[in-house]
């Protein structure tokens, strides 16, 4: 038996994150994988990509960018993957390797990825017949595991959702109780196939036809700790938590922030069209903004939490990641949504750490948000 992971999503993402990390801890010797990647969306237009998950020589991430200041640049050729199937043309190929051999499931489906389609629900979704939804899918290859013996199961959802695991395990147990299943495939979900919380970041800012991608090289897969949870493999950028707020609230209030505050800038002060991230700090005063709001506004917000020392190192981190010389990252595509995104990432720090003994005065932060306060936010 393998330890076969079942990747759904052909994203370059997972291609330069999970893939990734699972080809370098297949090359220092751990038993992980191989992974199968599993087009669940049904695009004609990712066929061929499907089609060259396949090959032998694998394909290639290039890692780009800075690295405590300095430029970094190397190539994987990653071969962890062996097959790609199609979820709408392979799927009694699919639900057989679901069924016998998968160890791991791992997921990105986008934001709507946890969405329940109307024709999942009900008795239809186990008629055989290929479901329409993520959860709808995943549901019914749970009952086809669970009419096979029922080995335990590790899914990892990578969708950038709150609590992915919970929502997407909630979404799984809903469409079991509607499905006609008995009770007893519900039970068995709930105490032999484990839905973890995880967080991931890394920016992966091109693809290479048919697979591949480039990425930065900061990266970070946290797992949260559950009753029965094991890392599968073991690698640097893979953590396990007991807690994974922290790591959210570094993203979310740092790089996330940073992010939305730049875009406030460009968007109210009328700068180029398509200036990116990288351009705009190349000009000498907005850094000096941006490191002065992170000087005395951000990094004391984290103090007054108790989280200094993890925040100093997570803004160098992510000053790195700003001026990335490879990575064309276009503020008015961090600008979509804007009013939303100054709610929860400014407005949501200001919660955070409002009443805490040591709280930072932040007027430049509480300028941004009132004045997107009275705007709509959904």
């Amino acid at each position: 038996m393998t330890r076969r992971i079942l990747q759904f999503g052909t994203s370059r993402f997972l291609q330069a994150h999970v893939a990734l990390f699972v080809h370098e801890a297949r090359q220092q010797g751990q038993d992980i994988g191989p992974i199968t990647v599993v087009q669940a969306s049904g695009s004609a237009d990712r066929a061929g990509r499907v089609a060259a998950f396949g090959r032998p020589e694998g394909y290639p991430v290039i890692i780009r960018g800075m690295v405590e200041g300095a430029p970094v640049e190397r190539t994987v050729q990653v071969t962890a993957v062996d097959q790609g199937l199609s979820a709408a043309a392979d799927w009694p190929a699919l639900t057989r390797l679901f069924a016998q051999e998968a160890e791991i499931v791992v997921s990105n489906m986008g934001d709507a990825g946890y969405r329940v389609a109307d024709e999942d629900q009900g008795p239809a979704l186990l008629s055989g017949a290929v479901p329409v939804s993520f959860p709808g899918k995943l549901t019914a290859l749970l009952h086809a595991r669970w009419q096979a013996g029922g080995r335990a199961l590790t899914v990892l959802p990578c969708e950038l959702i709150n609590r992915n695991g919970e929502v997407l395990g909630a979404a799984v147990q809903a469409l079991a109780a509607t499905s006609g299943a008995p009770a007893a495939f519900g039970d068995w979900i709930a105490t032999s196939v484990i839905f973890a919380n995880t967080l991931v970041d890394r920016i992966v800012s091109e693809p290479i036809e048919p697979v591949g991608a480039v990425a930065e090289p900061y990266a970070l897969w946290a797992i949260e700790r559950r009753a029965g949870l094991d890392l599968p493999f073991s690698h640097p950028c893979v953590t396990l938590t007991d807690d994974l707020e922290p790591f959210e609230r570094l993203k979310l209030h740092i790089l996330n922030l940073g992010h939305t505050v730049l875009a406030e800038i460009w968007a109210s002060e009328g700068r180029a069209p398509g200036e990116t991230v990288r351009a705009i700090l190349a000009d000498d005063a907005i850094r000096a903004r941006l490191d002065a709001l992170y000087a005395q506004e951000v990094i004391p917000g984290f103090a007054a939490r108790g989280m200094e020392a993890e925040a100093r190192a997570y803004v160098g981190v992510t000053l790195d990641r700003f001026r990335n010389p490879f990575l064309d990252h276009r503020i008015a595509d961090i600008a979509q949504n804007h009013a939303v995104k100054v709610e929860r990432r400014l407005g949501a720090f200001l919660d955070w750490i409002a009443g805490q003994p040591g709280a930072p005065a932040t007027p430049v932060l509480s300028a941004i948000v009132a004045l997107h306060s009275a705007e709509p936010v959904a």
